[in-house]
C-alpha cells in the first residue's frame, strides 16, 4: 500500500537505553557450541554487546523516565500533547493499554488519544504512519510516538540464534504539522501467512503459559528454548528481507522522483550486520549509507533500532542541518514498510541511559 502525507514533520527524537551492558563473550558458555564457533558467529553477525534491562523493568518504566526528561528540560510541554501512540510487543499488561498507564503516570490531560499498537520490527514505521494520519484531525496538533520493547525477558539465555542479538530500548518521537510545504512518501505491506517466522508461541490466550510451555527443549541446531520464549526462523526472515525490501525501496524512490544518490542515509531496522550489508548490496547503495552498527553497540530492540540508528549515526547533525532519510522496518508479522522523510532542525535528537 502506497501512502503520502502532506505538511508533517518530526520535531524531536529521544532514545532511552538501559545502562546495563552485556558483552557477547560473557554469555558464550551458555550456548551448546564451542567458543570457536561462537566467535565466528560474532564476527559474521556483528555481535559485540547489547543493552539489557534489569529484572522487573517494563516498557512503561523506560518511557516515563524519558518523558519526564523531556518535560523537566522544557523540551516538551505535556499540555500540548494531543495523542500518545505506543508501539510495543512487550506491554506491561494484557489490559489496560500501556499507553493509558503512561498517560496516568505523567498526569496528562484527559482530552488526549491513547493508543497501543502491537507491532515489532516495522513498528516505528507503522507508528509514524498512524501519527501522520492523526495529524489530519483539526484538533490534533502534536502527537508523541512512543516505541519500546524489553524482549530480552522473553528470550532463552541458551538460544544462540536470538539471545546474542536481542537488546532492550525505547524511543520518544514528537510529530507535528509543518509550516513548510512538504510531502512524506511511504509504503507498507503485510503477509500473515508467514507469521510463524518470528513469534512467541505461548503466553497469550491461544496457548496460555503452563508448566509444559516452560519446559526447555533442544532444537536441531543445539539451541535450548521453551514455548514461552521467542523463536526465530532466521533463514526464512533473511530470505524474506532480501526478496521483498529492495523492490519496495525502488518503488518508493521512483514515486518520490528521488535518486539513491540524493538520499543522505538509509536508516533501517537492524536485525544484524550481515543482513544489513547484504541488503545494501542488493538495493545498490554504499554500505556506509546504510549503517549496520546498532546491534554491535546496543542489540536488536525490534522497531526501536530505527530511531536509535538515527540518533546514534546522525543525531547531532539533525538539530542544525537538513537530511533526506529513508527509513525502513521489516520482520515480525510478517510486515515491511518504508518512509522517505526530510529531517530539518529538530528541537532535540539525543540519547539517555536509564
Amino acid at each position: 500500500m502506497n501512502l503520502e502525507f502532506k505538511n508533517k514533520r518530526i520535531s524531536g527524537i529521544l532514545t532511552i537505553l538501559p545502562s546495563r551492558e552485556v558483552k557477547f563473550e560473557d554469555e558464550m558458555d551458555n550456548y551448546n557450541f564451542s567458543r570457536a564457533k561462537s566467535l565466528k558467529l560474532k564476527l559474521a553477525m556483528g555481535y559485540n554487546k547489547h543493552r539489557i534491562v534489569e529484572e522487573g523493568t517494563c516498557a512503561s518504566d523506560l518511557l516515563v523516565f524519558g518523558m519526564n526528561h523531556l518535560i523537566n528540560n522544557n523540551l516538551l510541554n505535556k499540555d500540548d500533547i494531543d495523542a500518545l501512540i505506543l508501539v510495543t510487543q512487550s506491554p506491561d499488561y494484557f489490559m489496560p493499554p500501556t499507553s493509558n498507564i503512561i498517560q496516568g503516570k505523567l498526569g496528562l490531560k484527559q482530552d488526549v488519544i491513547c493508543m497501543d499498537i502491537n507491532q515489532g520490527c516495522a513498528g516505528y514505521i507503522l507508528g509514524l504512519i498512524q501519527s501522520f494520519m492523526l495529524l489530519d484531525q483539526p484538533e490534533i496538533h502534536k502527537v508523541v510516538l512512543l516505541n519500546a520493547d524489553v524482549l530480552s525477558r522473553k528470550v532463552s539465555k541458551r538460544d544462540r540464534n536470538s539471545n546474542p542479538l536481542i537488546g532492550d530500548g525505547a524511543s520518544i518521537t514528537v510529530v507535528e504539522r509543518s509550516s513548510e510545504e512538504c510531502t512524506i512518501y511511504g509504503s507498507i505491506k503485510m503477509d500473515g501467512s508467514h507469521a510463524d517466522a518470528l513469534m512467541i508461541p505461548a503466553g497469550a490466550f491461544k496457548m496460555p503459559s503452563s508448566v509444559e510451555t516452560a519446559e526447555m527443549k533442544e532444537d536441531a541446531n543445539g539451541n535450548f528454548r521453551s514455548l514461552d520464549n521467542l523463536v526465530m526462523q532466521g533463514d526464512d526472515v533473511f530470505n524474506f528481507v532480501q526478496r521483498e525490501v529492495p523492490p519496495m525501496i525502488e518503488s518508493l524512490l521512483e514515486r518520490a522522483d528521488v535518486k539513491k544518490d540524493d538520499v543522505d542515509g538509509f536508516m533501517f531496522h537492524q536485525p544484524n550486520k550481515f543482513m544489513l550489508d547484504k541488503l545494501a548490496d542488493r538495493i545498490g547503495v554504499p554500505r556506509e549509507k546504510m549503517p549496520s552498527n546498532i546491534v554491535a553497540n546496543f542489540g536488536n530492540s525490534s522497531g526501536v533500532t530505527v530511531p536509535i540508528n538515527i540518533v546514534f549515526n546522525v543525531g547531532e547533525k539533525l538539530t542544525h542541518e537538513s537530511k533526506m532519510l529513508c527509513l525502513a522496518g521489516f520482520g515480525v508479522g510478517l510486515t515491511w514498510g518504508t518512509l522517505l522523510i526530510n529531517f530539518s532542525n529538530l528541537h532535540f535528537c539525543e540519547s539517555i541511559d536509564y
